[in-house]
């Protein structure tokens, strides 16, 4: 039986993580295409903070709850699903709506959990697997026997990022806080991990490369990382965007990038069509699913609150003291 109301957490105005609180809201009613999930599970993820905050919100349509990522069970669909039936153990990237017991999808964009997963291990995929697939091997081409530099290795992205481009033959060097996410990074396939707090990390790339440079950047800092990124990017190297926790704004000399033959490019996922994020999922169906089902990579678990308590994840999201994916639970 579907109830009519369910409690969801609300961002009662925009500020800090106190702002979040569990309220009553109608069940959502799949519309055509999407599908009902009984939620058991919700990832964490840093664009729910900054939708807390006011600085991103929903895209037209989306729901105005956060939450990006979800696992559990189908229980209801629209007509035109063929795909998935009722019962069915999924998970799912979503455009808002995660941080509540129950939650509609678009049915391209819901995937089937792995064999041997749990709903919470399973809930800490999504998002960052999309993220990571999209951007580092189809918009930032990573191919075998390149150097991948990711900046927040520690960081569900950073985690992810590591594991899928040691699997796929790159080199790995990642940047952390801690020499404890140092040997973390290096447990999961980083070959380097450098302490951005003790040593500059662009410096440290060139030596590490022969003064040759990273062929693929992935940055979620921005700011003054930008010009440190390009002066150690290699020639015909790829710097791609996906976050600015340190503004977006740069003054850069594009003399160096147009002699270097370097790319600079980025993307967001949460505003691209069900089509493009369909054809997302399709792709990690087929590449990636086969790793995750056979534990070669998996999403790294730092802790669990539940549903209720989403204010006190935010702010460990925000102490950025995890390593890895911080997930809700939800006893619907």
């Amino acid at each position: 039986m579907i109830p009519t109301n369910m409690t969801a957490i609300e961002i009662t105005r925009f500020g800090g993580p106190e702002v979040l609180v569990p309220g009553k809201r109608p069940v959502p009613k799949p519309a055509a295409g999407e599908v009902l999930i009984k939620v058991a599970a919700a990832g964490i993820n840093r664009p729910d903070v900054l939708q807390r905050t006011g600085g991103y919100a929903p895209p037209p349509g989306a729901s105005d709850l956060p939450g990006l990522e979800v696992a559990g069970e189908i229980v209801a669909l629209a007509d035109d699903v063929r795909d998935w039936r009722v019962g069915d153990q999924v998970m799912a990237l979503v455009s808002g709506g995660g941080y509540a017991e129950y939650c509609t999808a678009p049915a391209p964009q819901v995937l089937p959990i792995p064999s041997g997963f749990d709903m919470i291990h399973a809930a800490a995929v999504p998002e960052t697997f999309f993220t990571v697939w999209t951007n580092v091997f189809e918009r930032g081409r990573l191919q075998a026997g390149e150097t991948f530099l990711v900046h927040g290795g520690s960081s569900g992205i950073g985690t992810t990022a590591i594991q899928l481009a040691h699997h796929f033959g790159a080199r790995v060097i990642a940047t952390v806080g801690s020499d404890d996410k140092a040997k973390a990074c290096r447990d999961l396939g980083a070959d380097l991990a450098i302490n951005y707090r003790k040593q500059d990390f662009a410096e440290e790339v060139l030596r590490a490369t022969d003064k040759k440079g990273a062929d693929l950047i992935l940055d979620m800092v921005g700011g003054e990382y930008i010009n440190r990124n390009l002066s150690c990017l290699a020639m015909d190297g790829r710097l791609v965007m996906i976050a600015f926790l340190q503004g977006a704004k740069a003054e850069v000399n594009f003399a160096q990038v147009m002699m270097k033959r370097q790319t600079i490019t980025g993307s967001t996922l949460r505003p691209r069509s069900v089509a493009q994020k369909g054809a997302i999922a399709a792709a990690l169906k087929a590449q990636v699913w086969p790793l995750l089902t056979a534990g070669k990579v998996k999403p790294v678990l730092f802790k669990t609150f539940p549903l209720a308590e989403a204010a006190a994840a935010h702010e460990l999201m925000e102490s950025s003291a995890h390593t890895g994916k911080i997930v809700l639970t939800i006893s619907a």
